[in-house]
């Protein structure tokens, strides 16, 4: 799964200092100015490494309050806010003294112009190169997933749900848990798949196993997971032998271009994230040719609701190498490309800005064993990332989309009846699938 956040533009151009002024007061001069510019909605009050203080937005909202503890972090944020935010973060020379971090990125990530004029040169920059950073051979890809993936298995258990589910959650009502929004995800996504007793079932990018053993036991499926990830190989394995299901469900290292099918259905979430925007049309159309005439393919991925876009420099450098969120723009030719037809697109709105607001809750509550873990600095790099992940789907152009495949005509029901009617089915599955609770002396 890749949790990618899009962490907003915030472009201030630094103007030479002339004259006899203080480089302290120029800086003072400089903050105050172009922040003032920038920030138009909420209340932020700032710190300059100088001591001096003053405050921008429109006065709504709670008031949160931030200090920069050196010049050097004032210029760098100035110069590259994307990048130099989340580092001075990490390293402690910018603090948030009222409030969160998640409060101040919910100002911050919520301004009217996140890509202002002066920083357009530097987004179109990005824009470009982002072919480059996306070019995600498979020993490239290998390196990529290794770096966020095979992080000690003791961090992801932290803040997840029982079933490790790395990925955005189906929240059925607001009061839902996080636990019940993850199966209901699962139990979503079988629904569309019309999965019976032996279909064969490809599952790319299967993370640490749970859709995929959740398949073969409620569906009685036969099932492939792969996964870059030996770390999450090793631990999907061993899930599928303490539930006897080793039959059933087999775990590969493999690359989705070096698998051989056919597959009845095919199921991916939250690894299109990992592809890149070169390496689209290649990915449809090697599904096309591993689905079997009257197949099924569902697609989960994170999307943008607008058009196409850059990673930032702070998610590529530290959590996602080599990952983009793709507008449904950029996806859509190459499943047109690549012979397939769409039957259906579901869009999820807002159901993953709860699930981060979930995952950072629980990351926080536990935040001292993920010090003991690694250290300070990863435990504020891992809170800045859930935090302006959340924010971002929360206040800005980002969501999740279910996309349904298939290779011909009349595969599927032509109404979207049968969903409720599927997912009905499978709860009643999995009531009679609980363990049953014996009474002292039964």
């Amino acid at each position: 799964m890749l949790l990618l956040a899009h962490i907003g533009t915030v472009c201030f151009p630094v103007r030479p200092i002339i004259g006899g002024r203080s480089i302290g007061a120029s800086m003072d001069r400089l903050l105050r100015y172009f922040l003032g510019q920038f920030i138009h909605r909420g209340t932020m009050t700032f710190t300059a490494a100088s001591g001096a203080r003053f405050t921008c937005g429109d006065g709504t909202g709670p008031a949160i309050s931030v200090r920069f503890l050196s010049e050097r972090t004032q210029r760098r944020i100035l110069l590259n806010p994307e990048l130099a935010l989340g580092e001075a973060y990490m390293d402690g020379t910018f603090v948030v003294e009222n409030g969160s971090i998640a409060d101040a990125l919910a100002i911050l990530l919520n301004q009217p112009e996140m890509v202002p004029r002066w920083g357009r040169v530097q987004w179109w920059l990005r824009y470009f190169g982002r072919h480059i950073h996306q070019f995600n051979w498979r020993g490239r890809a290998r390196n990529n997933v290794a770096h966020h993936y095979d992080l000690d298995g003791r961090l992801y258990s932290l803040f997840l749900d029982a079933d490790k589910q790395y990925s955005c959650a189906y929240f059925e009502r607001p009061d839902t848990s996080l636990d019940d929004a993850q199966l209901a995800k699962k139990r979503h996504l079988a629904a569309k798949l019309l999965i019976g007793r032996g279909t064969s079932v490809l599952d790319i990018g299967s993370g640490w196993g749970g859709l995929g053993l959740y398949l073969a036991e409620m569906t009685g499926a036969d099932v492939t997971g792969i996964t870059l990830s030996s770390e999450q190989l090793q631990v999907a394995t061993a899930r599928a032998a303490e539930k006897n299901l080793t039959g059933a469900a087999t775990f590969l290292l493999s690359d989705y271009r070096d698998i051989e099918g056919p597959f009845d259905r095919i199921v991916s979430v939250g690894m299109f994230e990992h592809v890149g925007v070169d390496f689209y049309e290649k990915y449809f159309r090697r599904c096309a040719e591993l689905l079997s005439d009257d197949g099924i393919m569902m697609l989960h991925s994170i999307g943008r609701s607008t058009g196409p876009d850059v990673t930032s420099p702070w998610i590529t450098k530290y959590i996602f190498p080599g990952g983009y969120i793709p507008a449904i723009s950029e996806v859509m030719p190459a499943i047109e490309k690549a012979g397939l037809l769409v039957c259906d697109i579901e869009i999820l709105r807002l159901h993953y800005a709860e699930t981060l607001k979930a995952w950072r809750e629980r990351f926080m509550a536990r935040r001292e064993e993920a010090v003991r873990l690694y250290d300070e600095r990863f435990a504020r790099m891992w809170e800045f990332y859930l935090a302006g992940s959340e924010m971002s789907f929360r206040k800005q152009n980002l969501m999740n989309f279910q996309i349904q495949l298939t290779k011909r005509q009349g595969v599927v029901p032509i109404t979207r009846d049968y969903i409720a009617g599927e997912e009905a089915r499978l709860r009643g599955v999995e009531l009679a699938k609980q363990p049953r609770l014996q009474l002292a002396g039964e």
